[in-house]
C-alpha cells in the first residue's frame, strides 16, 4: 500500500503531461527534443512527457490599439495619431519559430509603419483620404508580418490630434468656404431670377393686356391686408378699355 499512492500520483502527473485538449480555435506547435515536430489540434493531443513540448497558439482575430504616435507630416504639421489593428495567426509554426513574440513584434511594427506612412502624406490627404491611408497601412504591415505567419486583415486610423493653432486655421478655412458657397448659391439664384424676369418681360411686351391683369391681381393681394391703407395710381392704359365703351364718337 505504501507504493500504491506514489504510483497513482505519478500516473496522474504523467497523464496530465501527456494528454492535452485544444479548443477549435487553438493549435499546438509541438517540439520533440527541441526540434520542431508538428502542429496539432484541435481536440485531444497526446504528448510524450519530458520529450515533447507544446506551445499553444490562438487562431482568433486579435484587436489591439496602436499607441498614439507623434508625426510630422509632409507639409511640416505636427500631429498625434493612433490606430486600431486587427490581425490573426495563419501559420502557427512560423509564428512560434520565426519571431520570439509575434504579438509584441506586430504591435511595434505597426507603430513604426504608422509614423512612416503618415510622415509621407500631407495633412489634407490624411484628413480627406483616410480610407486610402488605412489601405496603405494594412498592405505594408501585412507584407512584413507574412514571414511570421501573421495576417493583418484591417488597420483603421482611430484619432488625429491637431495643434490648437491648426484647428483655428482650419475652422477659419471652413467658415470661409461656407461663406463662399453661400455667395455662389445666392448669385446663381439671382441669375436665374433675372433670367425668368427677362422672359416674363418679353411675354408682357408681346401681350400688353397681361400687364393690366397682373396689376389687378396685385391690387387684390394688397386688399387682403387690412392692417394698412395703400394708395396706388391707376395707369390710364387700364381705363382705356372701359372709356372706349362710353365714347360717343365711336358709336
Amino acid at each position: 500500500m505504501e507504493y500504491i499512492i506514489p504510483l497513482v500520483v505519478l500516473a496522474v502527473v504523467f497523464f496530465s503531461m501527456a494528454v492535452k485538449i485544444l479548443k477549435e480555435y487553438e493549435r499546438g506547435v509541438v517540439f520533440r527534443l527541441g526540434r520542431f515536430s508538428s502542429v496539432k489540434g484541435p481536440g485531444l493531443i497526446i504528448l510524450i512527457p519530458f520529450i515533447d513540448k507544446m506551445v499553444k497558439i490562438s487562431l482568433r482575430t486579435i484587436t489591439t490599439d496602436v499607441a498614439p504616435q507623434d508625426v510630422i507630416t509632409k507639409d511640416n504639421v505636427s500631429i498625434k495619431v493612433n490606430a486600431v489593428l486587427y490581425f490573426r495567426v495563419v501559420d502557427p509554426e512560423r509564428a512560434v519559430i520565426q519571431v520570439e513574440d509575434y504579438l509584441y513584434a506586430t504591435l511595434q511594427l505597426s507603430q513604426t509603419t504608422l509614423r512612416s506612412i503618415m510622415g509621407q502624406s500631407e495633412l489634407d490627404e490624411i484628413l480627406a483620404e483616410r480610407d486610402k491611408i488605412n489601405g496603405i497601412l494594412q498592405e505594408v504591415i501585412d507584407k512584413q508580418t507574412d514571414a511570421w505567419g501573421v495576417k493583418v486583415s484591417l488597420v483603421e486610423v482611430k484619432h488625429i490630434d491637431l495643434p490648437d493653432n491648426m484647428q483655428r486655421a482650419m475652422a477659419k478655412q471652413a467658415e470661409a468656404e461656407r461663406e463662399r458657397r453661400s455667395k455662389v448659391i445666392r448669385a446663381e439664384g439671382e441669375f436665374q431670377a433675372s433670367a425668368k424676369l427677362t422672359e416674363a418681360a418679353q411675354v408682357l411686351e408681346k401681350h400688353p393686356v397681361s400687364i393690366q391683369l397682373r396689376f389687378l391681381q396685385t391690387l387684390v393681394e394688397i386688399a387682403g391686408d387690412k392692417s394698412s391703407t395703400i394708395v396706388l395710381p391707376i395707369p390710364l392704359e387700364l381705363l382705356k378699355g372701359f372709356m372706349s365703351k362710353f365714347d360717343p364718337d365711336k358709336k
